[in-house]
């Protein structure tokens, strides 16, 4: 994401908090976003694993 999407970004999640939110609230709603962010672009670069797989590496019914 480029510096001034992030930006505004950031601008959107803080004018989206509830004004009795704390630091925590914001860290995690941060969190939350990049980790999104990260599995999109992971997916893009098909560096994922199928669900069915991952519950068979487990033993876990399909």
């Amino acid at each position: 994401m480029q510096t001034q999407n992030i930006k505004q970004e950031a601008h959107r999640l803080l004018d989206n908090l509830p004004d009795a939110a704390t630091w925590d609230d914001l860290m995690y709603r941060i969190y939350v976003r990049q980790a999104i962010e990260a599995g999109i672009k992971d997916s893009d670069a098909d560096r994922t694993v199928d669900v069915k797989e991952v519950r068979k590496q487990f033993g876990l019914p399909a």
